[in-house]
């Protein structure tokens, strides 16, 4: 209680001097416009933004992603740790946002994980935050900056992420940059979609995606019921259940009796995944995908927000594994390099490689 009292006294005196100092600037230098958040909070901002901080989940993907960057001021802490390519904008930016104030945690709980205090000093126009509505709120009110949610849910460009962009795009007045994305966007989706949606389902393999990262690492079980990847080349997913909207742990049980023909494994997470072979080595021996070495990766898409990138480049993946003839067109790091490229500016595919983030087969137990 006592930390919040000063830091909202010490928000309070560093307003009296932006006050005063409006006072004496020129005519029209304070003109002020509301922009309505993804929580429809009408939220009063400065007509020009020049200088605006990223904090928590997706935020700073978002700003990347509209090539906006260059006006933050402050970074996350945990730039400190290091390049951190599981955060599919953090090769291409780590060396400028190595160089800023640390202004929040950075994460993607959708709390308040600001530097309130750090945050008054460097005074930015605008926050930009992937907060709930109470966070967003809080933050407000501990800074008198104006914040701007754009949370959204994870998956493959869902409709909140086109909120989301669209949000920040007005605040920044990257608007054009914003529909180009989002056009580039809906080029990939109809792309996969097209591909296979006239296969019957027949005809199509079965596939399991296990090991998968949520809200953590995940062993074999790890796995999504609806899964947007999946969906989005029309595969059969053999752990959908109606009654589960996303992630959830399967039972072995369960996935003997689905058998799947292909199963995709996040690599990151194969440390996990061995152990369960370890432990249970004739239920792996059992299932037919690795039986005939029908295993695959899908590199982790989803930290502190979903990488729209790789999200994309794992769906054409899969799609040349289930789909070989469909797909028979794609190559993987070409695709990927004109992905990467499209939405950061730069091809990092090389470092996703050397950071375990990869395309290719694996051998569970190994």
């Amino acid at each position: 209680m006592k930390s919040k009292i000063i830091v909202l006294l010490f928000a309070a005196v560093v307003l009296v001097f932006i006050i005063a100092a409006c006072g004496n600037s020129s005519s029209g230098a304070g003109e002020t416009r509301i922009v309505v958040d993804v929580h429809g909070r009408e939220v009063e901002i400065p007509v020009n933004v020049t200088s605006i901080i990223t904090l928590g989940s997706g935020a700073p993907r978002l700003a990347a992603y509209l090539d906006v960057m260059d006006k933050l001021i402050g970074a996350e802490a945990y730039i400190a740790d290091g390049i951190n390519a599981a955060r599919d904008y953090n090769p291409v930016h780590h060396a400028r946002l190595s160089t800023l104030p640390h202004v929040g945690a950075g994460g993607g709980s959708g709390q308040n994980n600001g530097f309130p205090e750090e945050i008054i000093v460097i005074q930015p126009d605008v926050i930009i935050a992937g907060f709930d509505l109470e966070a967003a709120d809080e933050l407000q009110a501990q800074t008198g900056i104006p914040v701007i949610s754009v949370r959204h849910d994870t998956g493959l460009a869902t409709v909140q992420f086109y909120a989301a962009m669209r949000v920040l795009a007005e605040v920044v007045g990257a608007q054009e940059r914003c529909e180009f994305i989002l056009s580039y966007i809906d080029s990939l989706k109809a792309d996969l979609h097209n591909r296979t949606a006239d296969i019957p389902d027949s005809e199509k393999m079965t596939a399991y995606a296990g090991a998968v990262t949520w809200n953590g690492r995940r062993g074999f079980a790890g796995t999504y019921s609806v899964f947007g990847l999946f969906d989005a080349i029309n595969a059969l997913n053999v752990a959908y259940t109606p009654d589960i909207p996303g992630f959830y742990e399967a039972n072995f049980e369960s996935i003997i009796v689905w058998d799947p023909d292909v199963i995709f494994l996040d690599p990151g997470n194969m440390d996990l995944v061995n152990e369960d072979f370890r432990v249970n080595p004739a239920f792996f021996n059992s299932l037919r995908a690795v039986q005939e070495e029908r295993i695959f990766t899908m590199p982790s898409f989803n930290n502190a927000g979903t990488n729209i990138t790789y999200a994309f480049m794992n769906a054409y993946y899969a799609g040349i594994i289930l789909f070989p003839d469909q797909f028979s067109d794609v190559d993987i790091t070409e695709k990927s390099a004109e992905i990467l490229t499209t939405f950061l500016g730069v091809n990092t595919f090389d470092q996703m490689a050397q950071a375990g983030l990869f395309y290719g087969k694996l051998t569970i137990g190994e």
